[in-house]
């Protein structure tokens, strides 16, 4: 079997690294990932065939126009742009015209807001591939994840002679936020699939460790609140307006009050408060960022529930127009068993890798993905690869053991052998 050198893997993902871009904006990085696989005579499809545009999450058109143009200034080639139509992301298309089941795997390509540190002692900065882009920056690992599925691909198409059955690489949009896995789901592209496999890199695991079960995702639900009154000046006529900041004021404390579900864990946060036009005038915007997450949907329901009720309320007693908007949402999944065992049977001969227990207590919109190909009949698995990575997720001196790289691609290269009981 012939696979990709290390080198390689790390090229990629540091290439990626130096420019990092924000969820729905990934035209550099998606436009790289294209010409790439078909330099290697692999079919793509570029975004527009992948995402139900109707069920896109927490999309801001400004910086989508604004990515374009500096797609266009980076030589991203306007037929490309065209290609992807406004859409970022993509899937790589492998069939070996031999009857067997569909494969299908999940990258993701954003980045996050983080500034990267400037240490001289950080290695993205000590090697010169640290991210060019202020206040943006792949601190999450999304480059390393991408790098693995160009390998991969590389290998599915440099062995494809001795695998049988369809092979599906989809490179996702906006996963921070978990915006983007409910556009893909809905679009049907993962209907056909028989087995699913998702990894995440890092996770404060030693490198060599594998999570081949994590457990206690929590569902979320990502929530803008926009609040609208009446403008009126606070000297001459404050009586005539409407205070869209005292409503906000009152449901930001009634939100964070919420009562606590009996069934399990719940979190409910604030982000940010935006309000106000000037200190002489009554305040007739407000909008406010904030997130639930709960044990099960249940648990989640009931808090976005209780939400609404409170804006309802906010909307009557301060005589304000209100508007939620859903920008972003995750579910809780369990990998089937059936995964398990046998990526368990790839970890077992190697001696250097070992299986552990982690409760990860965080939010996934693979999750929706998960749930998406087991509803249809298919078996999938999400998980761990450590990395000895330096400083948690989303932080700015957060970096991995670029040797994790090959970890990941040999997981999948060999629970696909070991699914189709191909002997190496």
């Amino acid at each position: 079997m012939k696979s990709i050198q290390i080198n390689k893997l790390i090229e990629w993902r540091r290439i990626f690294h130096q420019f990092p871009e924000i969820g729905w904006t990934e035209f550099v990085t998606t436009g790289t990932i294209i010409s790439v696989l078909r330099e290697m005579n692999i079919e793509v499809k570029a975004g527009p065939h992948i995402i139900c545009r109707e069920s896109i999450l927490g999309r801001d058109e400004e910086l989508v126009n604004e990515a374009i143009k500096i797609a266009e200034e980076k030589g991203i080639s306007i037929d490309l742009l065209n290609e992807m139509n406004g859409l970022t992301g993509c899937m790589a298309i492998i069939d070996t015209e031999i009857p067997g089941p569909t494969f299908t795997f999940r990258f993701d390509i954003d980045c996050v807001y983080v500034q990267e540190s400037d240490d001289d002692t950080h290695l993205p900065n000590k090697q010169g591939f640290a991210s060019c882009r202020s206040g943006l920056m792949h601190a999450c690992g999304h480059d390393g994840h991408t790098a693995v599925g160009l390998g991969l691909a590389h290998w599915l198409k440099q062995n494809i002679q001795v695998l049988r059955g369809k092979y599906k690489l989809i490179f996702q949009p906006a996963e921070e936020g978990v915006r983007g896995a409910r556009a893909i789901s809905d679009s049907g592209i993962l209907d056909d699939t028989d087995y699913f496999m998702g990894m995440h890199i890092g996770c404060n695991l030693k490198k060599g460790e594998i999570a081949l079960d994590p457990f206690d995702f929590l569902c979320t639900t990502k929530l803008d609140i926009s609040l609208k009154g009446k403008v009126a000046n606070a000297v001459d006529e404050p009586e005539k307006g409407n205070n869209a900041l005292s409503g906000a004021c009152f449901l930001a404390n009634k939100i964070l009050a919420t009562p606590r579900h009996g069934k399990g864990m719940t979190r409910v946060n604030i982000g940010t408060l935006l309000a106000g036009e000037n200190r002489s005038f009554i305040p007739s915007l407000a909008k406010m960022q904030l997130e639930v997450r709960g044990q099960d949907a249940e648990i989640t329901q009931y808090l976005f529930n209780s939400i609404k009720k409170y804006v309802d309320g906010v909307a009557t007693a301060y005589q304000l127009e209100t508007k939620i908007e859903i920008t972003g949402e995750a579910t809780t999944f369990r990998n089937d068993q059936a995964m398990i065992d046998v990526m368990q049977g790839v970890i077992n001969v190697h001696p250097d890798l070992l299986n552990v227990v982690l409760p990860l207590g965080g939010s996934e919109d693979v999750s929706l993905m998960v749930r998406r190909v087991q509803e249809k009949g298919g078996k999938a698995i999400f998980f761990l690869v450590g990395a000895n990575q330096s400083d948690g997720h989303h932080k700015e001196r957060f970096d991995i053991d670029e040797e994790a790289l090959s970890i990941g691609l040999t997981l999948f290269t060999e629970g696909i052998l070991s699914i189709l009981e191909i002997q190496i």
